[in-house]
């Protein structure tokens, strides 16, 4: 089944879900140390092993972090070739000073945001949909 393409129904129905529980991003050397189950998201960069876990999963293996966010998935499935989604909403978060890093899977986009901006962030995508 492909994603959605089309700009203005990805928007209308991008409904967004705010996920349970604490989520930090980490920086390891390598996976060994961390079971794999646990990890949301991995990335490998030059530097290191980007992962995103739940802040009790960092914790409990002693890892660093800087960030605590809440999980926003936008619920429509997006194409990965769809242009414009990531743009219209960053571009409205923003003019509310709302930060987010923006992670594409292969069916939903999944936001993280500042612990303290997640509800406002949920009510603003909301809005955004609804009036675009």
């Amino acid at each position: 089944m492909s994603g959605e393409k089309n700009l203005r129904k990805l928007i209308k129905e991008m409904e967004p879900i705010l996920h349970e529980g604490i989520y930090v991003f980490v920086a390891v050397a390598s996976l060994d140390t961390v079971p794999r189950t646990k990890t949301l998201f991995e990335f490998k960069e030059d530097e290191a092993i980007t992962l995103v876990v739940q802040k009790e999963t960092a914790d409990a293996l002693n890892l660093s972090y800087e960030f605590d966010a809440s999980w926003i998935t936008l619920s429509i499935h997006s194409s990965l070739e769809a242009v414009g989604l990531t743009a219209a909403f960053s571009s409205e978060l923003a003019k509310h000073k709302l930060s987010c890093n923006v992670v594409a899977g292969f069916y939903h986009d999944h936001l993280f945001v500042a612990r303290k901006d997640a509800e406002r962030t949920v009510q603003v995508l909301r809005e955004f949909s609804k009036n675009y």
